[in-house]
């Protein structure tokens, strides 16, 4: 973990030595000044340690060790830190949060960002979950509209910049939050501009960022490089919400990238950007990547959920107030729990957890075993099923006939054993938040068969594949050696064939019937209409039937 890691290669296989002469004193090194950066993605709120395979990193040696948690987080950042350090982020550091953080739309761990010392985040796409208004309530202060101010008083606002340069607000064609900050450390200035994945509609609910337009990066990030040169800052760093795939089981620090959406940024963006530090996929990661005139620039990733810090060590030429490349530095940290716990953070967490305790701790329902995401060779979830059927019971009295639930929306599952007092088998509020954390709306539109059918192949692109899980009703046989477009067949509803022509009332959340996910086929129908929040509706639906056993796994036939 102590390992440093140079970002430059030699790409020679031999190295010529040139002697060179003693330079006169003009011709000296400019003098630099050193600067040091640590950094956190997609924490996702998660203040108490995560568990299961959330909770484990990959570390230098290649083991699986337990990882993240706020406690430890904060005494990681402290040991890392010296006098010239800025402490910044990727995005995603609220939304899909665990209950103790989301129950206060996520103010604790914005409160407890700011205080081990974050001074600038790109918004990431989980920061627009409750729309941009809230993300702007967030920034600046205020209690919430609707549910006013929380236990620990009126909302300040945050401590750090949300920076959204490709994010702009359409009536006035200018970004809904700032597009860059700079930053004075070390006697010199450091300019950091902020990004987010321009595939964000497709990801979030349409109603939250009604009004946005979410540019392409690169292009949003050249102009933010452009307003910092004219201001004189010419060390800038990158701060994006997107990043690569990486070989299953690649240690902090190795550069095992699939090139894609973030190589691109790290690659094209102006010449002028030092450092590109990225999120959004959850992987960790330390690369070095050409830029536009070839010079190597340093491209890294930090994991998620608070397991990774990246380190980022550079020296700052005082003359030009340029980063001289060849000092760049990268380093991925794992957050192991083998240090002492922060004890302010302890205190911290601990009020938190026991402000949301009565809610987080009632039992709601009880399960005979495992609910799982773990799928079928169709692509078929006992949790995703029992959560389907859930939402078909929540739109019945609006005569819904089936429901479709994307699979990404289902967040960890519902495990068996207990994991506290409640009892084998007892599913807690807490736990049943855990599963469907994102309080979308529930709705149902009027689809014809036809289109049903042309719905069901939008599971697969060219590069992904989202089984939507089926609610009891719905049945469906795939087959993957077929042509995408032409993938499913045999789609019943109640055991009768689909028409073509006729009309079905389908149910599901609000984030797919706006065509989130890729499934635009949702937004032709015909005749919405809007139910309960869907954690409601999972609420209800545990209590309604008692004891739930996970379902046969025979809604989707087919490999």
């Amino acid at each position: 973990m102590t390992r440093r890691r140079t970002i430059l290669a030699c790409a020679a296989a031999t190295v010529t030595v040139v002697a060179v002469a003693a330079q006169p004193a003009a011709a000296r090194p400019a003098p630099t000044a050193a600067v040091r950066l640590l950094s956190l993605n997609d924490f996702h709120g998660n203040l108490e340690a995560p568990t299961g395979s959330s909770g484990t990193a990959i570390d230098e040696n290649g083991n699986a060790v337990p990882a993240g948690g706020a406690t430890y987080v904060a005494t990681h950042l402290k040991r890392l830190a010296d006098r010239h350090t800025l402490t910044v982020a990727q995005g995603d550091l609220i939304g899909a949060s665990p209950l103790i953080s989301a129950a206060y739309h996520d103010e604790p761990s914005v409160r407890f960002l700011g205080d081990v010392g974050v001074t600038a985040s790109a918004v990431g796409n989980h920061e627009f979950d409750e729309g941009y208004q809230e993300l702007q309530r967030i920034q600046d202060g205020g209690c919430h509209p609707t549910d006013g101010c929380s236990p620990a008083g009126r909302w300040r606002g945050a401590e750090y910049d949300y920076l959204a340069a490709n994010v702009i607000l359409e009536k006035r064609n200018k970004p809904v939050l700032k597009p860059w900050t700079i930053r004075r450390v070390n006697g010199v200035k450091v300019g950091f501009i902020g990004v987010v994945t321009k595939t964000t509609p497709s990801i979030v609910t349409a109603d939250g960022i009604k009004g946005l337009r979410f540019d392409d990066e690169v292009a949003a990030a050249d102009r933010s490089a452009r307003e910092l040169k004219r201001r004189g800052v010419r060390a800038i760093v990158l701060l994006v919400h997107e990043g690569d795939q990486v070989k299953s089981g690649s240690r902090p620090d190795e550069c095992g990238v699939v090139p894609g959406a973030g190589t691109r940024i790290a690659r094209d963006a102006d010449p002028e950007i030092d450092v590109v530090l990225s999120g959004h996929t959850h992987q960790q990661y330390v690369c070095s990547v050409p830029d536009p005139k070839g010079q190597p620039r340093l491209y890294s990733s930090g994991s998620s959920f608070g397991r990774v810090i990246t380190q980022v060590d550079f020296q700052v030429n005082k003359r030009t107030g340029d980063i001289v490349r060849s000092s760049l530095r990268g380093d991925n940290h794992v957050v192991t729990r083998d240090v002492p716990e922060d004890p302010a953070t302890v205190r911290f967490v601990q009020t938190w957890k026991d402000r949301v305790s009565a809610i987080a701790n009632k039992p709601i329902g009880k399960i005979t075993a495992d609910l799982t995401r773990a799928p079928s060779p169709a692509g078929e979830t006992a949790l995703g099923d029992v959560v389907a059927d859930a939402q078909l019971a929540s739109m019945k009295d609006k005569g819904a006939q089936v429901a479709l639930m994307n699979p990404g929306g289902v967040r960890t599952d519902l495990t068996y054993k207990a994991s506290g007092s409640e009892g084998d088998g007892v599913v807690t509020y807490g736990e049943a938040f855990a599963v469907q954390p994102f309080s979308n709306v529930m709705g149902q539109t009027s689809l014809t068969g036809a289109q049903l059918d042309a719905l069901l192949e939008q599971q697969w692109t060219p590069t992904t594949e989202k089984i939507l899980q089926p609610s009891s009703g719905l049945h469906f046989t795939i087959d993957r050696s077929k042509p995408i477009g032409d993938r499913v067949s045999a789609i019943t509803i109640d055991g009768k064939p689909v028409d073509p022509a006729a009309a079905y009332k389908v149910s599901a959340n609000n984030f797919l019937l706006g065509g989130g996910d890729g499934f635009s086929v949702f937004t032709q129908g015909k005749d919405q209409v809007l139910g309960p929040i869907d954690l409601d509706g999972l609420v209800s639906y545990l209590g309604a039937q008692g004891t739930i056993a996970p379902p046969p796994l025979n809604r989707i036939s087919g490999k």
